[in-house]
């Protein structure tokens, strides 16, 4: 019996993943006239939304775990201003981590620099931020409604222009921040950014 029941749940999963998407109003009203059945198409939108870890429960596991981190990586790329996704490191982030270790010992001279450093950066990205994101939109609404990549053209350069004036903002920073450390400052930054990294990486 208990196989029989399994075996039934992978058939209607299977159904379900086979099911057309329901993308106007009409549809829906259908399916509500349609009884259960309808009532089993008219969740299947909902049931996208929750992820396929919520097909198999707890026996998605570390599979489950790593899908939902991978995504939410994916979200983070998405809105970052960067034209260089990975590889830059964010020293003013670095900084901050080991501000008050005395082993790292900042001076007060040093922290007033990097204050300063930290400040123009991060304004001068977030308004740059603030213009990317509504142009990102802008264009995955475009091409999903049937623009041309012709139509979407202008708006893509502008993106391109706007990402790559971000990251020399990054590149900039990052070398106004290696001017004010000291050589040994700098390598056991480095090193702890490593170490972060790896236990990261060890707990997820």
């Amino acid at each position: 019996m208990l196989k029989k029941a399994t075996l039934m749940m992978i058939t209607s999963a299977s159904m379900l993943f086979a099911a057309p998407i329901m993308e106007d109003n009409s549809s829906m009203a259908q399916g509500r006239g349609m009884g259960q059945g309808g009532k089993s198409m008219m969740s299947y939108g909902k049931y996208r939304q929750d992820g396929m870890h919520m097909m198999h429960g707890k026996k998605m596991g570390r599979h489950g775990k790593n899908m939902r981190k991978k995504g939410k990586k994916n979200k983070k790329m998405m809105h970052s201003p960067f034209l260089i996704k990975h590889g830059l490191p964010h020293m003013s982030k670095l900084v901050m981590r080991s501000w008050d270790d005395p082993v790292f010992g900042l001076t007060a001279e040093q922290k007033t620099k990097l204050e300063g450093i930290r400040k123009r950066t991060m304004g001068s990205t977030m308004n740059i931020k603030k213009e990317i994101l509504p142009l990102t939109k802008s264009i995955l609404s475009g091409v999903m409604s049937g623009k041309t990549a012709d139509e979407l053209k202008d708006q893509v350069k502008k993106l391109g222009e706007l990402e790559a004036e971000a990251t020399i903002l990054q590149i900039r920073c990052i070398e106004e921040t290696k001017n004010v450390l000291t050589k040994d400052q700098l390598i056991y930054l480095l090193q702890k950014s490593m170490q972060h990294k790896q236990m990261k990486k060890k707990y997820h």
